[in-house]
């Protein structure tokens, strides 16, 4: 069991210290037996109301402001460290409302307090103490629960942001992951099934592309290295001329007419991630004998083409190219896929 929720921290138990003057003022007076006897009670049904008002949100902290008027209105006329009892009262509607409305039932509680006082014909000093202090605790209680409500919202926005931040980046690596391996395996293969064949008739040739295979896959673990520490292309002048090796190593004829403008790193990032992508699956898909590979400077956009003419089709997008999609629309480009006549993917990004 626990006396306060495990939002609060040790100032809730200091505020008890306002107690003292209630419970203390009958055994330094001269009262009378039955008052040094009505205030232990009192004092443990205040605390009961204390802790419970912490718990309670909402219109249910009423009962708990409504206890405390009448505790109030028992010991007004008594015992003048009574007054506490509505100072607490007001700092609860600051814990349960927001300003607005927590205002509005600080301005009731003091309407309601007067005509308290006025009924029992409280003296000066009663009336004046309650209703400042009440005011004025209640005031800052209120604009002080509103600023830990900012403040855990703040936290709660922060933890959310980097929740999704995390979120991203396993998305990144994974598509970077996929778009590395998935191009360099592709070689890969090609280059070992060449040099198969070659292995009886030409052996030095086929050395030559195990070499190649070496090269290729020393490449390929520092690219990884690289994707996950957040660099994750050659540039596009690289992924031009690896995609052309890669086509010629297929067997596919590659034309090309390549005039690249003066782009960004992340937009030639993403034109570079895009053509190794595209590439890898016209060697991988495909079947064609031709590509065509187009980039150039079209009005306000830069144009990346990936043309072939193999057997197109009309199949959703797979993993590869949902990420070349999502690259390309946050930076407020279009992707476009035809594969009526073999198939046609078109990027356009403003530049």
């Amino acid at each position: 069991m626990r006396l306060l929720p495990k939002d609060q921290d040790w100032t809730a138990y200091a505020y008890l210290v306002y107690l003292a003057s209630f419970l203390l003022y009958p055994f330094l007076a001269r009262v009378p037996v039955w008052q040094v006897n009505a205030v232990l009670p009192a004092t443990a049904i205040s605390l009961g109301f204390y802790f419970w008002s912490y718990w309670l949100r909402g219109p249910k902290v009423l009962w708990i402001a409504a206890g405390w008027f009448a505790l109030g209105a028992l010991f007004l006329n008594i015992n003048p460290g009574a007054s506490v009892f509505f100072v607490y009262a007001a700092c609860i509607y600051g814990r349960a409302w927001e300003p607005p409305t927590a205002f509005r039932f600080l301005a009731g509680h003091l309407v309601l307090l007067s005509l308290l006082c006025l009924a029992l014909h409280a003296n000066l000093f009663m009336w004046v103490s309650s209703m400042i202090f009440s005011a004025l605790i209640g005031a800052v209680v209120i604009q002080f629960a509103q600023r830990k409500r900012l403040a855990d919202r703040l936290a709660d926005a922060h933890a959310q942001t980097e929740h999704l931040a995390k979120v991203a980046e396993r998305e990144r690596i994974a598509r970077d992951l996929h778009d590395l391996l998935g191009h360099t395996l592709s070689l890969i293969v090609l280059k070992s099934e060449l040099a198969s064949r070659l292995s009886a008739t030409q052996p030095e040739r086929a050395a030559e592309e195990i070499r190649d295979v070496e090269r290729i896959s020393r490449d390929a673990l520092a690219q990884v290295r690289a994707a996950v520490r957040g660099y994750r292309s050659m540039g596009l002048e690289g992924e031009l001329k690896q995609a052309r090796a890669t086509l010629e190593t297929a067997g596919i004829a590659v034309e090309a007419s390549l005039e690249p403008p003066t782009l960004s790193p992340m937009q030639e990032s993403v034109f570079a991630l895009a053509l190794r992508e595209a590439v890898t699956n016209v060697v991988r898909h495909a079947q064609a004998t031709c590509c065509r590979l187009s980039l150039r400077r079209n009005g306000a956009f830069c144009e990346l083409e990936v043309a072939d003419n193999g057997r197109g089709g009309t199949a959703e997008d797979g993993s590869g190219l949902s990420g070349m999609r999502e690259r390309v629309e946050a930076l407020g480009g279009i992707l476009e896929r035809d594969g009526s006549q073999g198939t046609l993917l078109r990027i356009r990004v403003p530049v």
